[in-house]
């Protein structure tokens, strides 16, 4: 328990911090999981979509030490060469 002004003060911030970051954080997983499924369900446009607003999402994660840069760069990456693999046997199909 905090004695001094101050770090009651700081358990203050840190609660409203932590509820802040833990519901950006969950906003994200959904946004990460909505490109996924789109992935699996095999429908590439909506998982473009989606991949649009969870790079922008990323990038706030990361502009905001929610999660390592390096970290969002990978997630992009990795989803982005998912859905261009995706869409590269559906152009030799037709």
């Amino acid at each position: 328990m905090p004695n001094t002004r101050s770090a009651k003060k700081r358990l203050r911030q840190n609660v409203v911090r932590r509820s802040r970051n833990r519901s950006n954080k969950s906003s994200l997983r959904t946004q990460l999981r909505k490109v996924t499924e789109a992935l699996s369900a095999g429908n590439v446009a909506q998982a473009e979509a989606e991949f649009r607003l969870a790079q922008t999402k990323l990038d706030q994660a990361a502009a905001g030490n929610l999660i390592h840069g390096n970290a969002a760069a990978r997630l992009k990456s990795r989803l982005n060469a998912r859905i261009r693999a995706a869409k590269k046997p559906a152009a030799t199909k037709s």
